[in-house]
């Protein structure tokens, strides 16, 4: 029989770590540090990669400057008139969060049987950078560009003898909102617009709708539109004189003349209701 101390019955001495694990733990926390730096550079220089990360206040002024080169490349003989901006508010940016959109547009000539050369010709004078391209629609020859920033631009036929070009940011944050450019008119298509009222049996506008787009190599193309309510009968003959009987359009109710500079659209609608707009384009 063995005597003496009974062995220990103690923990066991603690086995030394491994280098390697220390090794990938501090590999793991640097690839986290790393992504995190490359994330916030990111965040901070590169462009926007998806519309949602850009906001309509931001896409504003994109969409003016767009609206700015269609009228330069339409030309200031085939130039018509400049579009309100139209705001829609409601449309979803994800399932979770609502959004708005912008549309401007932009009038342009093209009698019958003309709207492809028309729609080329716009195209073709475009910045190269908008890949613009005209193709065959359902209802007939229509253009597409890309203006960069997600605003996309389209041009089809009308049916009044014009062509209407589009630029459309989509659904996209409302941010702080669109805030179009301010501006007077003071200048020959604010004189247009009175004496085509006056030849139509109507009162100048005290505060007719202005709208502008600013052009690619500076000033701004201008449009300045009345729309009176029901009126005296009017016809659009009477503009022949101020039209030196050589008008753009005359498609009764719609009829468009050159008066130095201006192009002036009168459109006459029920009731004896008056639309007339005066545009002076962008130079080149």
């Amino acid at each position: 029989m063995q005597t003496g101390w009974a062995p220990s019955a103690g923990p066991a001495a603690p086995v030394p770590a491994r280098p390697w694990r220390r090794w990938l733990l501090a590999a793991t926390a640097a690839w986290a540090v790393l992504l995190a730096v490359l994330t916030w550079t990111s965040v901070r220089d590169d462009p926007p990669t998806v519309r949602e990360q850009r906001t309509l206040d931001q896409a504003g002024p994109v969409v003016d400057r767009a609206v700015g080169e269609l009228v330069r490349a339409a030309g200031a003989t085939n130039l018509l008139e400049l579009g309100a901006a139209r705001v829609a508010e409601g449309c979803r940016v994800t399932p979770f969060a609502d959004g708005a959109r912008l549309r401007r547009d932009v009038g342009v000539l093209a009698p019958t049987g003309t709207e492809r050369t028309v729609l080329t010709g716009i195209a073709e004078r475009l910045p190269t950078s908008w890949r613009a391209r005209v193709g065959s629609g359902l209802n007939g020859p229509e253009l597409y560009a890309d203006a960069g920033e997600f605003v996309a631009v389209e041009g089809r036929p009308t049916v009044d003898g014009q062509v209407r070009l589009v630029v459309d940011t989509g659904c996209r944050p409302t941010g702080s909102g669109y805030a179009p450019a301010t501006a007077t008119a003071t200048g020959p298509e604010a004189a247009a617009l009175t004496a085509a009222l006056g030849a139509l049996g109507r009162p100048s506008d005290a505060a007719p709708e202005l709208v502008t787009a600013p052009c690619p190599g500076g000033g701004l193309a201008q449009t300045v539109r009345s729309a009176g309510g029901p009126g005296p009968a009017a016809s659009t003959a009477a503009l022949a004189a101020l039209a030196g009987n050589a008008p753009l359009v005359d498609e009764p109710p719609v009829y468009a003349y050159r008066t130095g500079p201006v192009t002036v659209l009168a459109e006459l609608g029920p009731d004896d209701a008056v639309r007339v707009a005066a545009t002076v384009g962008c130079p080149g």
